[in-house]
């Protein structure tokens, strides 16, 4: 009996109507576009994660800060302590220093206005200091060479003042230091003055070329960058106040500059009536 039942039971599942199998089709079709739904959700959230750009992504850090700063301002203040007075504790006195240098560089660099010529090329020099990055190793090894110093005394101490090693002799009656001819020669060539007949024979390195090069390159592209002379100007005279100007002006010269051409030449030569 038990496997009469399983083969009528069998053959009743192979033989579904046409209502039974449209059923089982539309609840394929049906978890299908349940599926198809669910994939594109995650796509589209996955998307929108990715187009969080930088700038999103500093401003959350912000807000975070500006979230720990309110926090420990309130804690304090429960406390009764002095917020600023708890910070300042953090810092050294030779990193207290360096923040009031630049704070006072940042006020003196903020004055953009015009005062004089001296001023200005003093602020143009300030810049260009900036832009420079000296190389203290070849300096140091240079007036090691020259004051006769010994090799890494100023490189290893990262000091530019010299060591006793230096070329010098003492006077033996009044007990002081004197600088051999040697080192007066080395010193007159190394810190020359107005006043001294040396010149020409400094040979500059192929990178101190090419920081040279690329600071004149870097100047031109921003003077052609910022010039006030518009790319799309004609040679003549200017008869606009502005863009919108400029284009009427030429629309109107199309269609006018024929009948009008020799009167303007008239007022021009002084000839009109």
């Amino acid at each position: 009996m038990t496997s009469d039942s399983g083969e009528e039971k069998t053959a009743g599942e192979g033989t579904m109507t046409i209502d039974e199998r449209k059923a089982k089709m539309e609840q394929l079709r049906a978890k299908m576009r349940s599926t198809t739904k669910a994939n594109r959700a995650s796509l589209i959230e996955e998307s929108s994660k990715a187009k969080m750009t930088a700038r999103e992504t500093a401003r959350l850090e912000r807000q975070r800060k500006l979230a720990e700063v309110l926090r420990t301002q309130a804690e304090a203040e429960d406390r009764g302590e002095d917020v600023e007075r708890q910070k300042n504790w953090e810092w050294t006195i030779e990193e207290n220093d360096n923040w009031e240098k630049k704070k006072a560089r940042k006020a003196r660099r903020a004055d953009y206005e015009f005062h004089d010529d001296v001023h200005a090329a003093r602020r143009r020099y300030k810049k260009d200091l900036d832009l420079i990055k000296p190389d203290l190793v070849a300096y140091n090894r240079q007036k090691e060479s020259v004051l006769g110093l010994a090799p890494g005394s100023l490189s290893k101490s990262g000091s530019n003042t010299p060591s006793s090693s230096a070329l010098t002799t003492f006077d033996p009656s009044g007990g002081q230091v004197v600088p051999s001819p040697e080192q007066r020669m080395a010193a007159e060539s190394f810190y020359r003055d107005a006043n001294t007949l040396l010149y020409a024979d400094n040979k500059p390195t192929e990178d101190a070329i090419d920081r040279v090069v690329g600071k004149i390159n870097r100047d031109i592209d921003k003077k052609g960058k910022f010039s006030r002379k518009r790319l799309n100007e004609d040679e003549g005279d200017i008869t606009y106040i502005n863009e919108r100007n400029r284009v009427f002006n030429k629309k109107i010269a199309r269609y006018y500059d024929k009948y009008t051409s020799e009167i303007r030449a008239s007022f021009e030569r002084g000839t009109a009536l």
